[in-house]
Order: C-alpha cells, then sequence, then structure tokens
C-alpha cells in the first residue's frame, strides 16, 4: 500500500460519544493524481502477478483478520455504527470474502472458440481469455467499513487489477487495517488509499481514462454524479433500496416476527438491506401487528460496546434529525406510530409505523434509518404489486408455506434478488448482489465482481499450411 502523505490531518471520532479514535491524512487532489499514477504505474505488476501469488495473498490476510476479530471489531464499532456484536460478525465476514476472492482468482479461466463453426474459420483456433481490466476506483459507504472495503479489494487483487480505494471519510480506520495487511503480499502501488472527501477526491480520477472501472457503493444521489462523470469507464454500482417482506397468512410467524425485527434494526437501519416495509396479508394483519411491535419496542437499544445492545447509534445526530423527522412527517399525514418514534442525540428507536399514505417517502425512498412501514394485502398479486411500487429494487422477500405464491413472488418481484422464508436483510457474500430500477448498475458478490474486473482477450491462430501438413 502507498497512503500518501498529506500536509493536513482528519480527526476520526467515535460517533456514539465524539470521542477521538484516530487521526488520517486529509488527501487532496493532487494526492489522488499521484495515487492514479502510482497505481496506472503497478498495472503491469498485479497482471502479471501469478495466479498462486495472488491467492496465497488473499489467504495470508483472511488467516491474520480471523486471528485478531476483537481488535478489529473494536475498531469498527469505535468509528462507526455497529455494534460489539454486529462488528464482529463483520469482521468474520470481511475474511470469508477474502477467502472467496482467492477461490475466484483460481476459477478465473476462459473459453477456446470453435472457429471452424464458419466456413472462413476453417483452419482457424484459439480461446477468449479473461485479462484484467486495469485500474479500479473503490468507492465504499461507512456502514460496511470493512467487509465492504474486502469485497472492493479481494476482487481486484483476485482478478490482478490495482486499486484506488476511496473508504467513507467518517471510517477509513477499518479499511486502513485491512490494507495494510494486504499490502504487505503485493506489489508497490498495488493498492493506494485516499482518506478525505470524495468530492474533491473522486472528480480527477472519473476524468482520468487510465481509470478502467469504478466499484461504487453509496446512495443513489452520488451514484447519478459518479455515472454522469464517468463517461465510457465501466461502472458497477449499489445504491440503495426500499425493500419490502411480504408476509403471507400461512407463514411461520415466529420465523417472521424474529426475522422482521433483526432485519428492520441491524446497523441501526443504516443498511440497503433494511426491512422498510412490511407487507402483510389481512388474515394475519392484527396478530403480526401485535408481534412486531412488542419485538420493536423490546429491542435493547444503547452503548455500542455493550455486548447486550442490539442496536447502535446513527453515523450523525443529523442523519437522526432527518430519520426522526421523516417519521413525524409520516404520523403527521396520518400514520401511527405501533412502537419507537423517540430520538436522543444520534440514537432513535426502533420504529414500527402504520396507516401511512400511499405518496409517503417512507414507501418510496431510502429512509437508511430504523423505520418500518407496516402495511396490508389482500392477496399475493396485491403484496407483489405494492412491493414493486418503488423505484429501487435490490432484494424483496416472502414468508410462506406455499411453493406456487413463492414461485410467483420469484418470478414477479422486480428486484434482483427474492429471499423465501427470511426477511431482505440476508446476503451471502458468495452471490451475485445488486439490484433493478436506481438500486444500481451490475452486480457485486466476489465472483460477479471478479469478472466485472476482467474482460476477454481473443487469440486466434491461422495455421499455415506447412504447420498443418507437418501436423498431420
Amino acid at each position: 500500500m502507498h497512503t500518501a502523505r498529506a500536509s493536513e490531518s482528519m480527526d476520526v471520532t467515535d460517533p456514539e460519544s465524539g470521542a477521538l479514535v484516530g487521526t488520517v491524512a486529509r488527501h487532496r487532489q493532487v494526492d489522488a493524481c499521484a495515487a492514479l499514477d502510482r497505481a496506472s504505474g503497478a498495472r503491469a505488476d498485479m497482471a502479471d502477478l501469478p495466479t498462486h501469488a495472488r491467492m496465497a495473498a488473499l489467504r495470508a490476510s483472511a488467516h491474520t483478520l480471523k486471528g485478531q476479530v476483537d481488535t478489529v471489531a473494536a475498531l469498527i464499532a469505535s468509528e462507526g455504527i455497529k455494534t460489539i456484536t454486529e462488528a464482529r460478525s463483520e469482521v468474520e465476514r470481511a475474511a470469508e470474502t477474502l477467502r472467496l476472492s482467492a477461490e475466484a482468482a483460481r476459477d478465473l479461466t476462459g473459453k477456446t472458440i470453435r472457429f471452424d463453426q464458419y466456413p472462413t474459420g476453417v483452419g482457424r483456433s484459439g480461446w477468449a481469455e479473461p485479462m484484467p481490466v486495469g485500474v479500479v476506483l473503490g468507492i465504499t459507504p461507512f456502514n460496511d467499513p470493512l467487509n465492504l472495503v474486502a469485497h472492493k479489494i479481494g476482487p481486484a487483487v483476485a482478478a490482478g487489477c490495482p486499486i484506488i480505494l476511496k473508504p467513507h471519510e467518517a471510517t477509513p480506520l477499518s479499511a486502513l487495517w485491512l490494507v495494510d495487511v494486504l499490502a504487505e503480499h503485493l506489489p508497490k502501488g498495488a493498492i493506494e488509499v485516499l482518506t478525505g472527501q470524495g468530492a474533491e477526491l473522486v472528480p480527477p480520477l472519473l476524468a482520468d481514462d487510465r481509470v478502467r472501472l469504478v466499484s461504487f457503493t453509496g446512495g443513489l444521489a452520488t451514484g447519478r454524479k459518479i455515472a454522469a462523470s464517468a463517461g465510457v469507464t465501466r461502472l458497477v454500482t449499489e445504491l440503495g433500496s426500499n425493500c419490502a417482506t411480504i408476509v403471507m397468512n400461512d407463514a411461520d410467524l415466529d420465523l417472521a416476527v424474529e426475522a422482521c425485527v433483526s432485519g428492520a434494526i441491524a446497523a441501526a437501519g443504516q443498511n440497503c438491506l433494511h426491512v422498510q416495509r412490511i407487507i402483510a396479508q389481512r388474515g394475519i394483519y392484527q396478530k403480526l401487528r401485535e408481534r412486531l411491535a412488542d419485538g420493536f419496542s423490546a429491542v435493547v437499544t444503547g452503548p455500542k460496546k455493550d455486548p447486550r445492545t442490539q442496536m447502535g447509534c446513527l453515523i450523525d445526530e443529523a442523519s437522526a434529525i432527518r430519520v426522526e423527522a421523516m417519521g413525524r412527517n409520516a404520523v403527521a399525514a396520518g400514520a401511527r406510530t405501533l412502537a419507537g418514534g423517540l430520538r436522543d442525540g444520534v440514537h432513535y428507536k426502533p420504529t414500527l409505523l402504520e396507516c401511512l399514505r400511499a405518496d409517503d417517502p417512507i414507501l418510496r425512498d431510502e429512509v437508511f434509518g430504523p423505520i418500518t412501514a407496516l402495511m396490508s394485502a389482500d392477496d399475493i398479486d396485491d403484496a407483489i404489486s405494492q412491493a414493486n411500487a418503488t423505484p429501487f429494487g435490490l432484494q424483496a422477500a416472502i414468508f410462506t408455506q406455499r411453493l406456487d405464491d413463492a414461485y410467483r413472488a420469484v418470478r414477479s418481484l422486480d428486484v434482483g434478488t427474492v429471499i423465501v422464508n427470511d426477511s431482505t436483510d440476508y446476503r451471502l457474500d458468495a452471490m451475485p448482489f445488486g439490484g433493478t430500477g436506481q438500486s444500481g448498475v451490475g452486480r457485486e458478490g466476489v465472483t460477479a465482481a471478479v469478472a466485472a474486473m476482467s474482460e476477454p482477450k481473443v487469440a486466434c491462430f491461422r495455421w499455415l499450411a506447412s504447420l498443418q501438413g507437418a501436423a498431420s
């Protein structure tokens, strides 16, 4: 890794307590350009790095990570919004992401081409081989400051691409820790890290055609700006969602309630897979309503590092105020509060609302906070119609014991992934991950990301008559 020295620095503070967690460089545009020079200079070295060396680097880093779960989890919980329990889980997942990346490096293979399928191809043979796309720009958010970094860096290493990482300015320490571990095993310039404001650092990189792919996870507004500036540069973007979970009359309510409450409070709702809407068939609406209200009210909130805490804080007070305003506006327009609705500084109680107006932003946009709307539906078709009534389409879920309803949901929900008998807050790091509509472009997940960071190069051999004769 090369983290450029900077004449300025910035503090990283705990959003819950305001305590100083660390200090990092505040990079400027000149630093971004220098980082791109170094990354571009490492392109050939990374492309030539043997597969076994890529795999060894990723495996060694995963091993180091698994050996320091408590240390790294404490760092995640200090600089960000995760509870200590959530942070430990994230460290384990990040190690798995690196392991999967090592396997993806080995599985990155090409295919032969039958040139003689057309008359002009007789006497020719060849193949298509995946080659590294070049310099990758990876931009990550604050809500998963380690694992989403692993999802950018791991596939880049597997594909043989140098990467410039821009972690969120509020949570750069976890990223720097991981990059320091990986960089020990890689050529100089293979991973460059820029810490500071994205609005200053990203534009000059987008304007330079040496950046061949941008992998961005973050908000829709920023994603649109990146897409408008990227030109012909490849994009893989995950831009959030408004995830709906359908609960049918025949659902296992114990399972549904537990999963929906858990999925609503994970990362204090600052999660693209957040259970933002629960659509219940009318036959179980009242029973589900009561049990969800009890479940939301029973969630233990408090200090992030207390193992008993189930939900932590928002990233800053401005975010907590914004989420509180969304809830208040919904209630002022006629919604009913079943649980929560109270803010204390950066903490906002898990909130369950019902009777929202059809045009309420909570039913259409991404809250990115712990508010969930409860809705009713007549039947499976009504539930699917309501679930699709948003421009986002990352994931949706359905609880049912009827195979035909589950299959109809899988076929008809306009999303990237449908989860059956679990909430939307489920992701396997190995699966393709992304959505439709405003949820983004392309797919992440290790294998999909490695494919995006590669491009096929075709080799076509026309055999000379003398060689053909020798072969015969």
